[in-house]
């Protein structure tokens, strides 16, 4: 099949189109028609309003001097018919050769069919580019999960809901940085490679740097920046930021992914609880139409978002420090279906938190919780730096211990911190697990375009182009 379509590039080119096409000025595309024209009736388009657009060949159906096909683009179709005495020769020809999969450009008005389906009657027919491989059989969809994940291009071609998880990602992406910029907040960019890691408690990836030759660590979280920023003046900044962490992999985590990160000075982590209920409902409604959505069968009501403390989650006040955290991931959070903040953890587990002056064992934080999984954390920042320096201490004691996650001493954070911090409050949200609740997603992999796999063996193109 392969090789069949590498000689249908020369039939191409014999009619004399070129085999991987040109620039293609459309008037339209799928969505545009699909938006302005559905809506009329077969009566409404007697005036037979004129389109140019391009899309993917999706199904092709001929019937002896006439035919339809379905293009797709963006994850919408639309059908196109051909009559043999409609177009040129040439157009008909090529029309004869087309494959599915094929990309083209045409021409033409809208109409209705006698079934009423929404149609684009063509008189020019374009050829822009050849389709080489074979797409999954009468594109039911490609179900394969690691081949969807493998080879994303495919995936978004076979299957059109995959194309809208991604085009509302973006849209949550949009939302947010629009709300932010709309309260004062500034987009700034941190370091993906730093000397000394910080800002999580997470296990670092290691590269080198050959002309410093001193080994980096990719960012697992651009926090201790940011701060540094707001040490600086800036007083609301934010970044959309890959981090990376080497941790395991499931359905609920990936080594590398994207998180928001913000940071407000004069406010404290109460402050942040409401930015965060306004945020996460704005974002809903941009994303989905709706502050309720549907996860796995289920509704969440991002409009209604509860808040509650560590202790009073997990009913029992005389826990704390560790034991206090390990009775709430074990016995609580993965209850948390309906959006939750639950506020007050131990400092055992705070390294960078504020801690609470009416009880000095618990710090000033929270964090957000969907679907059984954390989509953001949040506290009130610690800006002592004394405090901060035994908190560090504390971190390389656990270090020491043998926890493999615990935070480094930073000593150029402290210093910044020495030159006067104003009291802030610091937010993360996770991008990805924020769009598998409001994209219906089960695992990340469905909402990370390319996430990391295991390398595959040989895929053998270049011996069949060469």
């Amino acid at each position: 099949m392969f090789a069949q379509r590498r000689s249908r590039v020369a039939e191409v080119e014999a009619l004399g189109f070129r085999g991987y096409g040109q620039r293609f000025d459309f008037t339209h595309t799928v969505t545009q028609v699909l938006a302005e024209y559905s809506p009329k009736t077969a009566e409404e388009l007697v005036d037979r309003p004129r389109v140019k657009l391009a899309g993917r060949i999706m199904t092709i159906r001929r019937m002896g001097k006439a035919g339809f096909m379905h293009l797709m683009q963006a994850g919408e179709r639309l059908q196109v018919y051909v009559r043999k005495d409609g177009v040129s020769e040439r157009d008909y020809k090529l029309y004869e050769i087309l494959d599915m999969g094929d990309i083209v450009g045409v021409e033409g008005y809208v109409f209705r069919t006698r079934t009423g389906e929404l149609s684009i009657h063509v008189d020019t027919l374009t050829f822009l580019s050849k389709i080489l491989m074979t797409l999954p059989e009468k594109f039911h969809g490609l179900e394969d999960v690691e081949l969807r994940y493998r080879q994303r291009y495919l995936d978004l071609i076979a299957n059109a809901d995959s194309q809208k998880v991604f085009m509302t990602r973006a849209k949550i992406v949009s939302s947010l940085r629009r709300q932010l910029e709309e309260r004062g907040f500034v987009e700034v960019e941190t370091p993906m490679m730093q000397a000394v890691y910080g800002g999580a408690t997470a296990r670092p990836f290691v590269t080198h740097h050959n002309t410093l030759d001193i080994d980096l660590y990719m960012r697992i979280a651009p926090e201790l920046y940011l701060k540094r920023l707001i040490v600086g003046g800036l007083d609301r900044v934010y970044e959309i930021n890959r981090n990376f962490r080497n941790e395991g992999i499931s359905t609920h985590h990936n080594p590398e992914f994207t998180m928001l990160e913000f940071y407000q000075a004069y406010t404290d982590y109460r402050g942040l609880m409401d930015l965060t209920v306004e945020m996460l409902k704005r974002t809903a409604l941009d994303a989905t139409g709706s502050t309720v959505v549907q996860y796995q069968g289920q509704e969440l009501d991002f409009g209604n978002v509860r808040r509650m403390s560590m202790q009073e989650a997990v009913g029992d006040m005389t826990l704390f420090g560790d034991a206090l955290v390990h009775a709430f991931e074990a016995k609580v959070e993965p209850m948390l279906f309906q959006p939750t903040i639950i506020y007050d953890y131990p400092v055992e587990v705070s390294p960078l938190s504020k801690r609470r002056e009416d009880d000095p064992r618990f710090v000033e934080r929270f964090e957000i919780y969907a679907a059984g999984m954390e989509i953001g954390n949040a506290y009130t920042e610690l800006n002592d730096p004394a405090e901060q320096c035994s908190r560090f201490l504390m971190q390389l004691d656990r270090k020491a211990a043998g926890d493999e996650e615990a935070h480094q001493m930073d000593e150029d954070y402290l210093r910044a911190m020495s030159y006067g911090m104003p009291p802030t409050g610091g937010e993360g949200i996770g991008i990805d697990r924020l769009t598998m609740i409001l994209t219906d997603c089960k695992s990340i992999r469905d909402v990370i375009l390319f996430p990391l796999l295991r390398p595959e063996g040989g895929i053998g193109m270049v011996e069949k182009l060469r």
